[in-house]
């Protein structure tokens, strides 16, 4: 695993999970289902944490949405499902925890939008009442400021004091500060009321790469409080993908981050399970956590003309992440496991010895043979039509022989 210098944060446990105090990344997600619809949302839950959340957020938008709250924490109980359940408020949370005092309890921490708790002078009441309500009930908040939703009042603020200087800054300068301004100050106010720091959570979400490394670059110097990492409404398959991870893994190599969220624009019908995935990809790769087994696969080129290969990368692959819920019960540090399955013998071979175990296939014209290396030395040469079922033998056996101590 990485040894880069990590920025250490107030600790916050939400329900079991540990987050900042040089704890390890967590991973979270949130749901797309109606909260009201708590079959669906316990169904949607637990495919999130089957995946690797660690951390499911979920809205709490209406009454019966707060209703269905404490019903939804006891199915996941029954179901042995145990992961953190965090409520979205936006407008009217500060009533909903009043009314439905089964969800304020319920739920393991409360996410809060300064630039939604409230208008004008309802907002400082409103927001006091939801702090309280945290206090009350021992839960953490994660105060999340949202470039698209702003806090207003503060954002006019800073443009007045701005148009007094003798060289106004660009709007977006005078944007970024307020951004972290609404953070810092209304995490100052909830420790006021009695939020402790060690119940506080903060994030600054926007959807351009090079702002949002600039606003936690800079609120993480101002600040030890435990912070959320997300490129928010970060778009769809590849551009959601590529944005995401370049915006974290800059701030993450420079120890800024405690948790992490990819938000992806899921196509029609798709597993919400992706953004899990993504998020576990990014810190595996970047060596900061290791969740399951790594696929290391050649792009293929002339010399590879058939598909065969990149069939098996994928099939090993997908059978290993699809594993993994029962394999970590089962054997002790699996998941840093790595698999090479390469095309052909230019590289194949150097490859495969330099991981835990690889296979070297015959690519275009090549002798129709494959070398298995485990642990850097051949084991045995797979020939024939059964390649790919004898290679997924062998990786079982590997295993079970490397990693079947009990956890």
């Amino acid at each position: 695993m990485s040894t880069r210098l990590r920025k250490i944060t107030q600790q916050v446990l939400v329900g079991n999970v540990k987050v900042g105090g040089g704890a390890p990344i967590v991973v979270q997600s949130m749901t797309n289902t109606d909260t009201a619809n708590a079959d669906a949302t316990v169904k949607q839950i637990i495919e999130l944490a089957t995946a690797g959340s660690e951390i499911v957020r979920i809205t709490v938008n209406s009454e019966e949405a707060a209703q269905a709250v404490a019903g939804i924490k006891e199915q996941l109980i029954a179901q042995n499902c145990f992961v953190p359940i965090v409520g979205d408020f936006h407008f009217n949370g500060h009533k909903l925890l009043e009314k439905y005092p089964d969800c304020a309890a319920a739920l393991d921490k409360y996410r809060i939008n300064p630039g939604n708790v409230g208008r004008g002078k309802a907002r400082d009441p409103q927001f006091q009442q939801m702090i309280e309500f945290a206090c009350q009930y021992n839960k953490p908040v994660r105060i999340g400021v949202n470039g698209g939703s702003l806090d207003q009042a503060v954002l006019t603020r800073l443009l007045d004091e701005n148009r007094l200087l003798a060289q106004p800054e660009p709007l977006a300068a005078v944007a970024r500060k307020a951004i972290i301004l609404s953070a810092l100050e209304s995490a100052a106010k909830a420790e006021e009321i009695g939020l402790g720091k060690d119940k506080i959570i903060l994030s600054c979400k926007i959807s351009n790469v090079q702002e949002l490394i600039s606003i936690y670059q800079d609120l993480a110097a101002r600040c030890d409080y435990a912070l959320h990492l997300g490129l928010t409404e970060a778009g769809m398959g590849s551009k959601g993908i590529v944005s995401s991870a370049a915006a974290l893994s800059v701030l993450m190599q420079q120890g800024i981050g405690d948790t992490i969220r990819i938000s992806l624009t899921p196509e029609p019908g798709a597993s919400r399970t992706q953004e899990v995935i993504v998020g576990q990809e990014i810190l595996q790769t970047m060596g900061f956590r290791a969740f399951t087994p790594m696929v290391i696969s050649c792009p293929g080129c002339g010399r590879t003309t058939s598909d065969y290969f990149q069939k098996l990368a994928l099939n090993i692959q997908t059978y290993l992440r699809d594993q993994m819920p029962i394999w970590r019960t089962k054997y002790a540090g699996v998941e840093s496991m790595e698999v090479a399955v390469m095309g052909c013998v230019v590289n194949g071979p150097g490859e495969s010895k330099s991981a835990n175990i690889g296979i070297s296939l015959p690519g275009t014209g090549e002798t129709p043979v494959a070398p298995v290396y485990e642990d850097g030395e051949k084991t045995v040469t797979l020939k024939g039509d059964h390649i790919a079922e004898e290679f997924q033998a062998i990786v079982e056996r590997y295993i079970e022989s490397h990693y079947g101590k009990a956890v």
